[in-house]
This record gives structure tokens, C-alpha cells and sequence, in this order.
């Protein structure tokens, strides 16, 4: 998408810029979608991209929304963050950039995998 910073902060609260599109982390246990159990699905605060349902959200205790899997293998990126004197996988969304969280192998089967979201990233849908 061909935003800058300032067009970003127009369309988003503070908070929601930090967190997108400066790579910040949302306090844990903090956010709306943490414990949020209706069907539907969640997407991009900043570009309305689909990524992840509700059919894939699971309770990991780890104080962030957590899914097994993206809607769409194309919906979300992951690339290597070395922040914080740590390895981890960033995820961001397939479309705009955003930073949503962090990809873990800790999570269920089938996949073995916990993509760990900033509810803040994340607008929520129920279907029609």
C-alpha cells in the first residue's frame, strides 16, 4: 500500500500506529479479542485484510489472541525479528505490512503452530 506515516496516523489512534507500524507490542491481557469467543472473522486494522477466523482462534493462556493458522497462506508474511536480543518470527499482513505479532511453534495440533496477534491489529467480523 503507498501510505506513509502520515497518512497512517490519520487513519489510526495512536496506539494502533505504534503497535502496526512501528512493531510494538500490546500490554498481555490487555486487548479486546484476548478472551473474545464469537464466530467470524479478524482482520487487518489498517487494511481490512482477512487473516485468521475464529475456527482457528484457541486459548493459550499467553495474555494475546492466538490462531493455528491464517485464513489464506498469502493473507500474512513472516519474516526473521531480531529485536529485543531475540530470535522470533514477525508476522505481518500480506497486504499492507502491518506488524500484527509473533509466529511460535508451541502451539496445537494440527499444525503445531501460535501465531501470537495484538488484539490492537485486529478488527473483528461476525458473519452475515
Amino acid at each position: 500500500m503507498d501510505k506513509n506515516d502520515k497518512d497512517w496516523k490519520s487513519l489510526l489512534t495512536p496506539e494502533q500506529f505504534h503497535v502496526t507500524r512501528e512493531g510494538g507490542t500490546e500490554p498481555p491481557f490487555s486487548g479486546i479479542y484476548n478472551d473474545h469467543k464469537e464466530s467470524g472473522v479478524y482482520s487487518c486494522v489498517c487494511c481490512e485484510n482477512e487473516l485468521f477466523s475464529s475456527k482457528e482462534k484457541f486459548s493459550s493462556g499467553s495474555g494475546w489472541p492466538s490462531f493455528t493458522q491464517s485464513v489464506e497462506e498469502d493473507r500474512i508474511k513472516i519474516r526473521k525479528d531480531l529485536s529485543l536480543g531475540m530470535i522470533r518470527m514477525e508476522v505481518l499482513c500480506g497486504n499492507c505490512g502491518a506488524h500484527l505479532g509473533h509466529l511460535f511453534e508451541d502451539g496445537p495440533e494440527p499444525t503445531g503452530l501460535r501465531y501470537c496477534i495484538n488484539s490492537i491489529a485486529l478488527n473483528f467480523e461476525k458473519p452475515e
